[in-house]
């Protein structure tokens, strides 16, 4: 990986955003967390917080200056190999009666069983977290259990409904309108403010799902 395929962009006057190409990978994933690490632990001067976009101090320097800095620190670590980060699994056992669940096993043509045993059967990996506190999309769903969000998303999804959407799948953290096909919940906590990391999982955690009755 090289300049040719970082990039900088400005976010606002505050923020640069940096992407590190077009194509969904592990290991670019893989190298987007090492960065986000590597950047953290430099403490670049001016800059205010990170979650790569990288949010600076505008009054102390200037887009140019950040976004040359952010670029290089980038690509030493690109051109290292990192270390993976320290990692917990996951366990969340999950009960597959969700409302979704025959629609899915209807369009993809398996069974529901089948939708059950193949969710149930893989290890993810939480790529980020997003959309709200404590929501990870976790990665790879199995190919033929991958559909496109529901056209008309609900108003309301209970917080611990297990959903599937394109190539990944998640567990809802709080009570929010959703797009994702809902296939089961679980009791699990993933958000809760007064524990010290707040969210469950973390970026680079794995994630196995147990079915229970």
């Amino acid at each position: 990986m090289s300049h040719t395929q970082l990039r900088a962009h400005p976010l606002g006057d505050t923020a640069v955003t940096i992407t590190f190409g077009a194509v969904r990978s592990a290991e670019l994933l893989f190298r987007v967390h090492s960065a986000a690490r590597a950047l953290k632990a430099a403490n670049v001067p001016h800059v205010e917080y990170l979650a790569l976009t990288v949010f600076y101090d505008p009054l102390g320097t200037s887009y140019e200056e950040v976004s040359r800095k952010l670029l290089d620190a980038c690509d030493r670590v690109a051109h290292s190999t990192p270390k993976p980060a320290p990692s917990r699994e996951h366990r969340i056992p999950v009960k597959y009666d969700g409302i979704d669940l025959e629609a899915v096993a209807a369009s993809t043509g398996l069974s529901v069983e089948d939708v059950v045993a193949s969710h149930s059967s893989r290890i993810y990996t939480v790529d980020l977290l997003g959309f709200v506190p404590g929501f990870a999309y976790l990665s790879e769903l199995d190919a033929a259990l991958q559909l496109p969000r529901r056209a008309q998303p609900r108003p309301r999804i209970a917080a611990g409904s297990v959903g599937i959407a394109a190539a990944q799948t998640a567990v809802y953290p709080l009570d929010t309108p959703g797009g994702w096909h809902i296939i089961g919940r679980t009791q699990t906590v993933m958000f809760d403010p007064t524990r010290d990391a707040p969210a469950l999982l973390a970026p680079g955690d794995t994630v196995r799902f147990e079915r229970i009755p």
